[in-house]
């Protein structure tokens, strides 16, 4: 694996003061976050893809509001059919029983659930919605589904991640368009070991990449920062501003994003 299955830290964090911009729709029967530019083109779209806190977390609409700001289209499904983690839940609750027995008949939320929800959502994005470029963002969770959509033919043409969970060797070698990773210097989902195997991994490979590598913060920092904390603030600002020049350079930009 590039990255570790997820743990507690992957729904610990302090839920961010603001209001939401966006609305929130359906794609089929599917929830979904929508954010518009101000002049409402959505040729240039990014799609979040959230943690397990879910689309409904208000960190993850301000981040799709800050997007859009930025003049994207900005989509963020429920990844999760109604069954996000809220955040900060006990110590003993089990995460891995969530990903493998919760949801929607105790079905889980695996590939086998997840894919057709993403697949779903880029297919409206290109078939109704206007989009010609898409890039997306992972978060934890999320970045699973950025590295299996960014493969040849599926959809994404851009992507970025922030420290990612659950990614398979097989995911990162299977994209095919530019790819930003945010790190965390304390996180055992994705640490050391894993930043570096990623990295071999992407050096063998055709495409633009960058990793950049944040000290003092901790697993989720991009999503569920403590903002009272400065260096933790400068980070997660950091992160997006860094994803904001990415997607400027390689969605808007003249710049083939293909390898």
């Amino acid at each position: 694996m590039a990255s570790n299955p997820g743990g507690r830290c992957c729904t610990i964090g302090v839920k961010h003061e603001g209001q939401a911009k966006g609305s929130v729709k359906t794609i089929g029967e599917i929830s979904t976050y929508f954010a518009y530019p101000e002049d409402r083109q959505t040729a240039n779209a990014i799609l979040i893809l959230p943690d397990v806190i879910g689309h409904e977390f208000i960190n993850a609409q301000l981040i799709a509001d800050q997007f859009a700001a930025n003049g994207y289209f900005v989509v963020m499904p429920d990844l999760f059919e109604g069954d996000a983690i809220p955040l900060n839940r006990p110590e003993g609750f089990d995460i891995m029983h969530w990903l493998t027995k919760g949801g929607i008949n105790g079905q889980g939320h695996g590939k086998d659930r997840v894919d057709p929800i993403v697949a779903a959502v880029l297919a409206e994005m290109r078939d109704n919605l206007g989009v010609k470029k898409i890039g997306s963002v992972g978060y934890c969770f999320g970045a699973k589904y950025v590295a299996r959509f960014l493969a040849k033919g599926k959809g994404i043409d851009v992507g970025a991640m922030a420290h990612p969970s659950f990614v398979e060797a097989d995911e990162i070698k299977g994209m095919t368009g530019p790819i930003l990773i945010a790190a965390a210097e304390t996180d055992a989902i994705f640490p050391a070991e894993k930043r570096r195997e990623t990295e071999d991994l992407l050096k063998e490979m055709s495409i633009p990449y960058q990793m950049s590598l944040y000290s003092s913060v901790s697993h989720g920092f991009a999503v569920r920062a403590d903002m009272s904390d400065k260096t933790v603030k400068f980070a997660k600002e950091a992160v997006f501003l860094q994803q904001v020049q990415w997607f400027d350079e390689f969605v808007k930009g003249k710049r083939d994003s293909a390898a």
